[in-house]
C-alpha cells in the first residue's frame, strides 16, 4: 500500500518516543508499504518559540533566548546522539545550523520590537525545522532511504493567511512530481504544520496544521490510507476526564468528525479531514504507544448506523452574545451587518440562533473575544439597528453527534428530556439541516454533567459490534 503516515509532538518527544515510531515505520516497510512520513514538532518545543517570540516584542533584554537556544539544543542534539549516532556529526551541523538562524531572527525581533504575521509563522515552523531531520537520520540509521523536507520543498502551495493558509489545488501537481519519485526508493519525511506561497513565503497551516499537511500530501498522492500516529488509542465517545468508561469509536465519518472537531474534542480539525474526504481516503487515528490496538477509522460512512448517537462534547471558555431590538424586526440585511462586521474583526462565531420573531440573535464566540465583539458592534447600535448587546461569559456548548440521527424522530426529544430529568437548562438551541448534531448552550457548571448525563442516555459506553 501507498501511505502517509503522521507522527504527532507526543510520537518524537524523545528518544523512546522515536523508537516506537521507527518501529511503526520499519514494520510497515517490511510488509512492502511506501510512505511518506510527516512529523510534528517536539512536544512543547512549538510553544516555547512562540512564547520567548511574544516577549522580544516588549522585553528589556534577550536573555530569554539564549535559554530557549540551550533548551532546543540540548533536547534535539541528546534525542539525535540516541537514535542515529551514526549520522550524529552531518546532521547536527544542519541542527545547529538551524538554531542559530532562529537565535538571529529573535534579535531581529527584539530590536524591532514587531512580530508580524509573515515573521510569526516563520519563526513557529522552527519546531518541525529542528526534528525532522532527527526522524530522517534515525531511519538512515536503520538502513532506510531517507531525506527531510520543507512543506514548501514538497509542493505544498497556499494562500498568504498567514497562520492560517489554506492548500490550492495548484499544488497537487507539484507535490506528485517531487514527492512520487523519491518515496519508490526511500522514505521522505516532510515538516508538517508548515506550506508557502507560490513566491516562496512561509506559510503555517493553523490548528492540527501537520495532520492537514498529512492529508494534503495524501489527497495529491492518491494514497490508499492515511494513518494519524498520536498519544491516544483512537477518537472516544467523550472525553475520558468526564467520563471514565468512554469508549473508542471503531468507525466514524468524515462529517462526524468535522462536527466533533469543531465542538472542541481531541480529533482531527475539519478542514485537516476535507482533503482526504474530497478524495475518499479512510483515515486512521492510532496510538504509537499502544499501536496493536484496532484504533479509529474516519470514512465516508454510507452504511445506516444503528446507533443514533456517536460521540458528545463541549467547549467551555465561550460566551454567549445576545443582539436585542424591536427595530430589527422585517428589517432586511441586520444579520449581514452583525456577521460582516465580527468577520472583519476576525471572530468566529460557533453557533447561531434567532427567533421567529426577529427580535433577538443568539451568537456563541470564544469568551477572549466578547470586548472585542462587543466594541466592533457598537456603531450598529449608536445607528439604532438594533437596541442593546449583552454577553453571559458562564455558559459553554455542547454538542451531540451521530450520522444515525438523520431521518430519525425522537433524538432532540430524547436529549432533552434527559437534561430535564437531571435539572439542567438549555438556554440556546441549534440544530443544521444535516441532523448530523444538535447543540446546545448551559450554564459553565453543568456542562461536565450534561455531557455525563447524555453519555449515559444514549448507552455509549456499551459496545455495540455493528457500529
Amino acid at each position: 500500500m501507498k501511505l502517509i503516515m503522521k507522527f504527532g509532538g507526543t510520537s518524537v518527544q524523545n528518544a523512546d518516543a522515536v523508537g516506537k515510531t521507527m518501529d511503526i515505520i520499519t514494520s510497515h516497510l517490511a510488509k512492502g508499504d511506501q510512505m511518506v512520513v510527516v512529523v510534528s514538532a517536539q512536544r512543547g518545543v512549538t510553544d516555547r518559540i512562540i512564547e520567548t517570540a511574544e516577549q522580544m516584542v516588549s522585553s528589556r533584554d534577550t536573555s530569554a533566548v539564549n535559554v530557549l537556544v540551550d533548551y532546543l539544543t540540548s533536547t534535539h542534539l541528546t534525542t539525535l546522539q540516541a537514535v542515529a549516532p551514526d549520522y550524529y556529526s552531518e546532521t547536527s551541523e544542519v541542527i545547529i545550523r538551524a538554531i542559530n538562524n532562529l537565535h538571529d531572527f529573535l534579535h531581529a525581533v527584539f530590536h524591532l520590537r514587531e512580530l508580524t504575521p509573515r515573521s510569526r509563522d516563520y519563526v513557529i515552523s522552527f519546531g518541525e525545522r529542528l526534528n525532522a531531520p532527527i526522524i530522517s537520520a534515525a531511519l538512515r540509521q536503520r538502513g532506510i532511504s531517507s531525506l527531510a523536507l520543507d512543506g514548501c520543498e514538497a509542493g505544498i502551495l497556499t494562500t498568504g493567511n498567514h497562520g492560517d493558509a489554506i492548500a490550492l489545488p495548484a499544488g497537487e501537481a507539484r507535490i506528485r512530481s517531487r514527492l512520487d519519485p523519491l518515496i519508490t526508493t526511500s522514505v521522505p519525511v516532510v515538516m508538517g504544520f508548515m506550506g508557502c506561497t507560490e513566491k516562496g513565503v512561509v506559510t503555517t497551516l493553523g490548528r492540527s496544521g501537520s495532520d492537514y499537511t498529512a492529508a494534503i500530501l495524501g489527497a495529491a498522492l492518491m494514497v490508499d490510507e492515511i494513518w494519524i500516529w498520536t498519544d491516544v488509542d483512537g477518537i472516544m465517545t467523550t472525553d475520558p476526564r468526564l467520563v471514565k468508561d468512554a469508549r473508542v469509536i471503531p468507525r466514524i465519518s468524515y462529517i462526524e468528525v468535522m462536527e466533533l472537531s469543531y465542538f472542541g474534542a481531541k480529533v482531527m480539525h475539519s478542514r485537516s479531514i476535507e482533503p482526504a474526504m474530497q478524495k475518499n481516503i479512510p483515515v486512521w487515528v492510532k496510538n504509537t504507544f499502544n499501536p496493536s490496538y484496532p484504533g479509529t477509522c474516519i470514512e465516508k460512512g454510507e452504511r445506516r448506523e444503528t446507533r443514533v448517537v456517536k460521540a458528545i462534547t463541549f467547549i467551555d471558555k465561550v460566551a454567549a452574545i445576545t443582539i436585542t431590538g424591536a427595530q430589527m424586526i422585517g428589517r432586511p440585511g441586520v444579520a449581514k451587518h452583525i456577521f460582516s462586521i465580527l468577520a472583519e474583526n476576525q471572530i468566529n462565531v460557533m453557533m447561531i440562533s434567532q427567533g421567529s420573531s426577529e427580535a433577538n440573535i443568539s451568537l456563541i464566540i470564544e469568551e477572549k473575544q466578547v470586548q472585542t465583539a462587543k466594541d466592533a458592534l457598537q456603531p450598529l447600535k449608536e445607528r439604532c439597528v438594533f437596541r442593546e448587546i449583552t454577553a453571559n461569559e458562564d455558559v459553554c456548548a455542547v454538542a451531540v453527534v451521530g450520522s444515525g440521527m438523520a431521518g430519525m424522530a425522537g433524538t432532540a426529544g430524547r436529549t432533552f428530556s434527559a437534561l430535564g430529568k437531571a435539572g439542567i437548562n438549555a438556554m440556546m438551541i441549534s440544530q443544521g439541516s444535516s441532523e448530523v448534531n444538535i447543540s446546545f448552550v448551559v450554564k459553565q457548571e453543568d456542562g461536565p454533567r450534561a455531557v455525563m448525563v447524555l453519555h449515559e442516555e444514549f448507552e455509549l459506553s456499551t459496545k455495540c459490534e455493528e457500529c
